[in-house]
């Protein structure tokens, strides 16, 4: 792919999608960023502002937003699907018209699909059919939208199984203030980044519950043992987890007050119940719904995954947070390793 100016797609309009659409902005790139929402659309447009998500940034005047998929897909040389998980299959397959053979897909999503447990780049692949699998790139590490925007510092990683296509994502998004490395274990990278979300739900929840460092700490280190777990039964490779997509992602996500699934998990330490928590964010909490998936593919697997069966028990069975800490230490004493 050349690394001249290029049209580029991103969908949707939340906020990772607005900082990546700002990234390629930055990088001199034509971008079109993508809404169901006709009003969103018209002030990113007429004020560069995206006010429901980063409502402190100023856009960058070459990004234009559509609320026409065909105008924003058509054509375009690269194109980035950050829509939540349980939106993925509908946006996927509509783009699929627009679709061109050499376009390059890369998404940046963190889930799974609850029904199937499918990861994003499955989902993706059946949705659009005619496109090799292999092309599909998934990027993800530690990466706050609130950060990017901002130009902040920022180490991502993209995985493909063909290591070119990966390279290409690399070519458009790296600068300065946002360093990308390459990855060729495409479930590894999906799946460490969709896991940290469940423990950083429980790290806010011990944040909330008062239980200080030494029990976040150990969460964390329990945590990547439980990502670590299931991701090499499902195929990923054990280096994946030490790196951006794995440790990078978890610690970033489980001590920053910009994670919503940390601040999540603090509000149910404070007794809303999840319902409320999710109405007051007013956002996608990718957590919850990878808790339940998780849950399931812990029991699929054969595999033992104790803080995510007790988040599960606490968003989806009432259990009391604090109770189900308490249950965690008390388990059966075991050998770290």
């Amino acid at each position: 792919m050349s690394q001249g100016r290029i049209k580029t797609a991103v969908l949707v309009a939340g906020s990772w999608g607005t900082a990546i659409a700002s990234v390629l902005a930055d990088n001199g790139h034509e971008v079109w960023l993508w809404t169901r929402n006709e009003s969103q659309a018209a002030e990113i447009n007429a004020s560069h502002r995206n006010s429901r998500f980063l409502s402190d940034a100023v856009l960058s005047p070459s990004i234009r937003s559509t609320v026409s998929m065909e105008e924003a897909a058509k054509d375009a040389a690269a194109v980035f699907i950050v829509a939540p998980s349980s939106a993925m299959r509908e946006v996927a397959a509509s783009i699929r018209p627009h679709l061109g053979k050499d376009t390059l897909v890369v998404h940046a999503t963190k889930g799974f699909e609850i029904g199937s447990l499918k990861r994003m780049s499955e989902v993706i692949a059946e949705e659009l059919p005619a496109y090799d699998p292999r092309r599909i790139v998934v990027l993800s590490g530690p990466s706050h939208a609130e950060e990017v925007i901002r130009r902040c510092p920022t180490t991502i990683v993209v995985a493909a199984d063909e290591l070119a296509a990966a390279e290409s994502a690399q070519d458009l998004l790296i600068n300065s203030d946002f360093r990308v490395y390459t990855n060729d274990d495409v479930v590894g990278v999906e799946v460490g980044g969709a896991l940290k979300n469940i423990i950083a739900l429980g790290a806010g929840l011990s944040d909330g519950l008062g239980f200080g460092d030494n029990a976040k700490a150990a969460l964390l280190t329990r945590g990547l043992a439980e990502i670590t777990r299931l991701g090499m039964a499902m195929g990923g490779d054990p280096m994946t987890f030490s790196g951006l997509a794995g440790i990078g992602d978890l610690v970033v996500t489980c001590t920053s007050r910009h994670s919503r699934n940390w601040r999540a998990g603090s509000m149910l330490a404070q007794g809303l119940s999840l319902e409320e928590v999710l109405s007051r964010l007013g956002m996608v909490v990718e957590g919850v719904r990878t808790t339940q998936a998780a849950y399931r593919l812990a029991m699929q697997y054969k595999i033992t995954m104790p803080i995510t069966a007790e988040l599960h028990r606490v968003l989806f069975e009432g259990k009391d947070p604090k109770t189900a800490v308490e249950d965690l230490m008390e388990r059966d004493r075991k050998h770290e390793n």
